[in-house]
C-alpha cells in the first residue's frame, strides 16, 4: 500500500536522516533522497519545497529524537545528586555516539549557510540539556536560577565537554551501536562527574 500524507512526509524525513548522516549536506541531491525514499522528485517537492527546508525539517526531528531519548534528570534515580549524576553520564553517552557527531559536524560545516538550521540543532542538544539540568538542581536545591545554571554549566563543562570535543575530532572512541540507558554506568565514567556535582552542590 503506498504511503500518502504525513506517513510519506514522516518516511521522506526519516529516509532523509540516514542520507545526510551518510553522504553529508552538500553531496546529498534531491534526485537521490527521492530514490532512497522510493518516491518521486516531484512527490519530494510537494512535501519539501528546497533541500534546505528539509534539512531544517530533519533537525527538528533530530530534536524530538534526541530530547526523547535524553529525557529529564528525574528519570534517572531518586537521589536528586546521582540523578544528576547520570544524567549528565547519558549526555555524554548521546554526545559520543557516531550519528550525533556526525550531525554535529554537519551542522558545523553549514553554519554560515544554513546558520537557522546549525542554531536549531546546538539549542537541541546543549541548550535543552543545559536548561533541563538547571531546572532540576534549582527545585531539587532551591537555588536561584542564576546559581543552579552556573552549576549546571560548571559541572557539564569540566566532564563532559573535553571529551565530547575528542570525539568531535575523532580523539575519543565513539559508540557505533546507539547507546542505551542501562549501560551508562559501563559506558561512561561517572566518578569525575560525580566529583564536580559534589564540590558544587550544597550540602545535604
Amino acid at each position: 500500500m503506498a504511503r500518502r500524507g504525513d506517513e510519506l512526509r514522516d518516511h521522506i524525513l526519516f529516509t532523509a536522516k540516514n542520507v545526510f548522516l551518510e553522504t553529508g549536506f552538500e553531496r546529498t541531491s534531491m534526485d537521490q533522497l527521492a530514490a532512497r525514499a522510493e518516491t518521486s522528485k516531484r512527490t519530494l517537492y510537494a512535501h519539501f519545497e528546497s533541500k534546505d527546508k528539509l534539512f531544517l525539517a530533519v533537525v527538528d526531528l533530530v530534536r524530538e529524537l534526541y530530547l526523547d531519548r535524553l529525557g529529564t534528570p528525574g528519570d534517572y534515580a531518586e537521589e536528586p545528586a546521582e540523578a544528576a549524576a547520570l544524567y549528565c553520564g547519558r549526555f555524554l553517552q548521546t554526545l559520543l555516539w557516531e550519528p550525533t557527531l556526525r550531525m554535529c559536524r554537519m551542522g558545523i560545516a553549514e553554519a554560515e549557510r544554513l546558520p537557522e538550521a546549525s542554531a536549531r540543532y546546538h539549542d537541541a542538544v546543549f541548550g535543552s540539556m543545559h536548561v533541563r539540568l538547571a531546572g532540576f538542581l534549582g527545585e531539587s536545591y532551591g537555588l536561584a536560577p542564576g546559581e543552579a545554571d552556573r552549576i549546571a554549566y560548571d559541572v557539564v563543562a569540566r566532564t563532559v565537554h573535553p571529551r565530547f570535543l575528542r570525539g568531535l575530532f575523532g580523539m575519543e572512541p565513539v559508540a557505533a551501536e546507539r547507546p542505551e540507558a542501562a549501560t551508562i554506568a559501563a559506558d561512561v565514567d561517572l566518578a569525575p562527574i560525580r566529583a564536580a556535582l559534589a564540590a558544587t552542590l550544597p550540602a545535604g
